[in-house]
């Protein structure tokens, strides 16, 4: 709306808005006197505001033109007729008709009738939903893009008076159920298993604007420019930060990211919303808004990501204005918190308050990704894959999260929160069965004893030993704890950790495998300037201990020490190569040998294992196990490296199977080896943890394995219900078929033999 058509101008309709927002008065009387504003301004013959109320109900707060004895009479649910309808999908209406809209639902205590034209916008706080205002003639027209861009920003003003919980409390708007939208349902990908019901929080909060209009419009403008000169700043340094790693299509993306921080569109619109008499958060609000709305419209997927471009810089730019950079783990969570984030890394997880923690719904992430590997060991059921998940709650909302099924729930009705409850009901229950079985041995029908085990990391997964009924620890992840510090743990601080997992483990035995970073476990202060393309395949595990020799020696004396008078079970990650091994066994006997030497006491016994996760190092099996006191295959990172996919990749989650003639083959082979060179094998991947699984492996000769705690009952009632040597001779028969899985078959011998899975 340009300057000079006086009446319609935003600017003068913003600052008689502040004024009447800034005067005395009931705040409901300010807000019948704003409708008069608003309806002189935009000469429109109807305004009217109505509010959230507890229960998903609008009700008419406020009107001029309609009838004075339908405020707080008129009221309606979410969805229901065009007011519920914008509420409801949280998205403008422009009307010339409007009673010839499918949604229209006649009031007549509001003597509405009479008039035609409708424009309605949701009044938005902090993305969420609460209120919507409306404006109204007697004649048929569209109203212009300019009169709906003014009535948005008074929404937005309107949001800050509502907001102050003078007309509606603040205590009523938190127990409005959500967001003020329809409840949706979003398919995803079970990454750690579980359900849970909570409330919605995002690991990167949305800035929630506190001032919408301008007092100085130059200095707004000053601060704008300020942000988003640091903004691009910040951009660059990030595409220089990468400059090295990326090439090609990876390249392009973040060039076309540059570019768009210099849009000059973009930087029009900011700069135009500051001057229609907006502070500089509201008006990327502003103009964040516009694009989340043209996103809605958009199909081709290209266009949306590009669009989705802008919509992330805004939120750079807010941060930039706030100064806020801390995600949701710096602040308390509500006791029943559901994270929502686009991608997370396995420290970052360990940064939340655990006992708040209910769920964590990822919009990418496979279930091999560390950080879904530190949830099932912390038992949070996680979503991923899940597309459109962060933008399509709000704080706050209700959600239900079936990630067995990988199914999401936001705002849920009544019948989905009542069938939750009864999975609830099943699953106590069925852990109920489990525990039952904790203190029956693992055998076999035919005999053969299984050693269950689990995979621990933290020392709250310890009290999993005695509840879960299970063997042993067979994977330590000792990297865990360094990622949760600021600095690398000193001997005296990993000895004592160390002492602390021997002592609650008592007689089970313990295997910890050394520090395991790199990739996407990284430590800040390990890190060398350098950005790696390929990371899962970079410096990483042994490759780091091996090049910074002090940091495995320091890990291998911490662990000598809390071993003294016990049995140490250590293993090296991802060894290539028998040469790499063998630099590890010397390091390790170098630092027993100094032990020695200053007189301290030693472990009892010690056995030194390895990770086979590269395929590489089975062809050299033979030179490798006389070398070795066990092997134990890691099947998360061999499956990605035998298959060349990478395990963090969405598109490449369902394309291969672990229960595929290659994986199986090349396993049984590995049995044949280490058996006949008499040398323990064991498998601690996530295969282990599922039943199907598992019962492959007890049938390609496997006799010790090791998962999450969580999968020990379900395990161990799979194989008391198993007759190995059937099983062994059948698969024998499958493994040189040229299937791409074996799945089906298998999940038939066990249907057809009565096994449990």
């Amino acid at each position: 709306m340009a300057e000079g058509r006086g009446a319609t101008s935003p600017r003068m309709l913003l600052r008689r808005l502040r004024e009447v927002m800034a005067g005395t008065g009931a705040p409901e009387q300010r807000l019948a006197t704003v409708v008069r504003v608003i309806a002189a301004n935009m000469v429109a013959e109807v305004c009217s505001v109505y509010l959230m109320r507890a229960g998903d109900i609008l009700e008419l707060f406020a009107t001029e033109g309609l009838k004075p004895e339908a405020v707080h009479v008129t009221r309606m649910r979410v969805g229901e007729g065009l007011v519920g309808d914008i509420a409801a999908h949280a998205r403008p209406l422009n009307l010339a008709d409007a009673q010839s809209h499918p949604q229209f639902a006649y009031r007549p205590e509001t003597g509405e009738e009479i008039y035609h034209s409708l424009m309605g916008v949701p009044i938005l706080r902090g993305g969420r939903v609460i209120g919507v205002l409306v404006v109204q003639n007697r004649t048929r027209r569209r109203y212009s893009d300019e009169e709906l861009e003014a009535l948005e920003t008074v929404a937005m003003v309107l949001a800050e008076l509502v907001g102050s919980g003078q007309i509606v409390s603040n205590d009523e708007l938190s127990k409005v159920d959500g967001n003020a939208t329809l409840p949706l349902r979003l398919e995803g990908r079970m990454l750690a298993e579980g359900v849970a019901l909570g409330v919605a929080v995002l690991h990167e909060p949305r800035i929630l604007v506190q001032k919408t209009i301008a007092e100085d419009i130059p200095f707004e403008k000053s601060r704008l420019e300020e942000a988003i000169r640091a903004l691009r700043a910040a951009v660059d340094r990030m595409l220089d930060s990468f400059d090295k790693a990326m090439v090609g299509e990876s390249r392009d993306i973040l060039e076309a990211y540059k570019m768009f921080a210099h849009d000059r569109g973009w930087l029009v619109r900011l700069h135009e919303a500051v001057e229609s008499g907006l502070t500089a958060e509201a008006a990327v609000e502003r103009v964040q808004t516009d694009t989340r709305q043209r996103m809605q419209a958009i199909v081709d997927p290209y266009l949306r990501e590009r669009l989705a471009d802008f919509d992330d810089l805004a939120h750079r730019l807010l941060l930039h204005l706030s100064g806020r950079t801390a995600t949701a783990a710096s602040e308390r969570l509500p006791d029943a918190a559901v994270l929502f984030a686009r991608t997370m890394g396995p420290a970052e997880l360990l940064d939340y308050e655990r006992p708040r923690l209910r769920a964590i719904v990822l919009e990418e992430g496979s279930p091999t990704s560390h950080v879904a590997i530190v949830a099932r060991a912390l038992g949070i059921p996680v979503i991923g894959h899940c597309e459109g998940a962060v933008a399509s709650i709000e704080p706050g909302d209700r959600v239900v999260v079936d990630a067995d099924h990988g199914h999401l729930y936001i705002r849920p009705g009544v019948d989905v929160v009542q069938a939750f409850r009864a999975n609830l009901a099943l699953r106590a229950e069925r852990q109920a069965k489990y525990a039952a079985l904790r203190d029956e041995p693992a055998v076999t029908l035919s005999g053969e004893r299984i050693s269950l085990n689990i995979n621990a990391g933290l020392l709250v997964d310890l009290a999993y030993l005695e509840e879960a009924g299970a063997d042993g620890i067979g994977l330590y992840r000792t990297e865990l704890q360094f990622m949760v510090r600021a600095s690398f743990p000193r001997v005296g601080v990993q000895t004592e950790l160390y002492t602390r997992v021997l002592d609650q483990a008592g007689a089970r035995p313990v295997i910890f495998r050394t520090l395991d970073v790199g990739g996407d476990k990284l430590l800040p202060y390990l890190r060398d300037g350098e950005t790696e393309e390929n990371p899962a395949l970079g410096w990483r595990a042994i490759r780091i201990g091996l090049d910074r020799p002090a940091l495995l020696r320091s890990q291998l004396r911490a662990l000598l020490q809390a071993a003294a008078g016990r049995d140490l079970n250590v293993m090296f990650p991802m060894v290539a190569e028998v040469a790499e091994f063998a630099k590890a066994r010397d390091i390790f006997e170098r630092e027993r040998q100094r032990m020695e030497e200053s007189g301290k006491a030693l472990p009892r016994r010690v056995r030194l294992g390895t990770m086979l996760e590269v395929p590489a190092l089975a062809w050299q099996l033979p030179a490798l196990l006389p070398l070795v006191d066990f092997i134990s295959v890691g099947s998360n990172d061999l499956m990605q490296f035998l298959f060349a996919s990478d395990r963090g990749n969405a598109r490449l989650i369902d394309r291969y199977d672990l229960l595929s003639p290659a994986m199986l083959s090349f396993l049984r082979w590995v049995v044949g080896q280490c058996e006949a060179a008499g040398v323990d094998l064991s498998l601690c991947g996530e295969m282990a943890g599922r039943p199907l699984e598992a019962m492959a492996l007890i049938g390609l000769g496997f006799r010790s394995i090791s998962m999450h705690a969580g999968a020990i009952g379900p395990v161990k009632e799979m194989l008391r219900s198993l007759s190995v040597p059937p099983l062994a001779a059948y698969l024998s028969e499958l493994l040189a078929l040229p299937d791409r899985s074996l799945r089906g078959r298998l999940q038939s011998f066990a249907k057809d033999r009565g096994v449990i899975l």
